[in-house]
C-alpha cells in the first residue's frame, strides 16, 4: 500500500499531543496528518474517534482541563463561570461531587456528547454585561494552571450565578453560596454591577448582600442605590415565589 510507505511514525504523532487530550482534524493537519492518513490511523487502531473530526488516543482517559481548553478554541468567549467558578476559586457550599460544570460563552453552542458524557455540564450564552465592558473582563486562568481555561473571577461569577436564579439555580443554594463571598473586592463588584444589564441580578445582589450583612453591601448600595429599580417577582414551577423589593 503506497500510503503505508508514507506513514508518519506513530511515536511522532503521540509526541505531538499529550495523553488525555482531545484533538481535531485541523490540529492533525498541522503536524502533517492528512484526512486520508487520519482515516488509516483509525482503521489501524492508532486513533479513536470522539465525534465528527475529533479524536483521542485509544484506551486513553480524557482530562477535564485539556477538554475544556479544546472547547475554548471552538466557542467564542468560552469560560468556566457562575457557581463552578466560585467553587474553583474557593467559595462553595456543600457542592455535590458530580455537580455539573457551569460553562459560559458569547454565542449559542451545543456541548459535544463526548464531553458531556465524561464531564456533566451545562452551557449558557447570555449577554449579562454592557458592550462597554470588554467581554474578557474578569476572566483569568487559575493561578495553579496559568495556561488553563479562563475562569470568572469571584465578582463576575457571583453575578453570573445570580442571573441563573429562577432559571436553573435554586434560591436557598444561591444565598448559601453568596454568604461565602465576604472577601469580594468592593470596587471590582461595583464596576460589574454598573455594567450589568439584568435588573434582577443587580437587585438580588444589593438586597441579599444587605440581608446577609456582607462587608461589601453598604458600598455597593451607596454606589448604585435604588435608582431605576422596581419590584421584581418570580414564581417557580414548584410554587415557590421570589419577591425582590427596590
Amino acid at each position: 500500500m503506497a500510503l503505508t510507505t508514507r506513514l508518519k511514525p506513530v511515536k511522532t504523532l503521540q509526541g505531538a499531543f499529550s495523553r488525555g487530550t482531545p484533538f481535531d482534524s485541523r490540529q492533525l493537519r498541522k503536524v502533517g496528518v492528512s484526512s486520508a492518513l487520519a482515516h488509516h490511523y483509525l482503521k489501524s487502531g492508532w486513533l479513536t474517534r470522539l465525534g465528527r473530526g475529533v479524536f483521542m488516543f485509544p484506551n486513553d482517559t480524557l482530562r477535564q482541563e485539556d477538554s475544556l481548553k479544546f472547547l475554548s478554541r471552538t466557542i467564542s468567549g468560552f469560560h468556566v463561570g457562575s457557581k463552578t467558578a466560585l467553587a474553583w476559586r474557593g467559595i462553595r457550599h456543600n457542592l455535590p461531587a458530580r455537580e455539573p460544570l457551569s460553562l459560559w460563552g458569547d454565542s449559542k453552542a451545543v456541548l459535544p456528547t463526548w464531553f458531556t458524557e465524561r464531564f456533566p455540564a451545562r452551557y449558557t450564552a447570555r449577554s449579562l454585561f454592557s458592550p462597554r465592558m470588554t467581554k474578557s473582563h474578569g476572566l483569568h486562568s487559575l493561578p495553579e494552571t496559568p495556561d488553563g481555561v479562563l475562569v470568572s473571577e469571584p465578582e463576575r461569577a457571583l453575578l453570573e450565578m445570580l442571573s441563573e436564579v429562577g432559571v436553573q439555580q435554586g434560591i436557598e443554594e444561591a444565598r448559601n453560596i453568596m454568604e461565602g463571598t465576604r472577601s469580594l473586592r468592593t470596587g471590582t463588584l461595583v464596576n460589574f454591577l454598573k455594567h450589568c444589564q439584568r435588573v434582577k441580578v443587580r437587585m438580588l445582589c444589593l438586597q441579599w448582600g444587605e440581608e446577609l450583612n456582607l462587608p461589601w453591601a453598604p458600598a455597593t448600595r451607596a454606589a448604585f442605590g435604588s435608582q431605576g429599580q422596581s419590584r421584581w417577582n418570580f414564581k417557580f414551577k414548584n410554587g415557590t415565589a421570589l419577591n425582590i423589593k427596590p
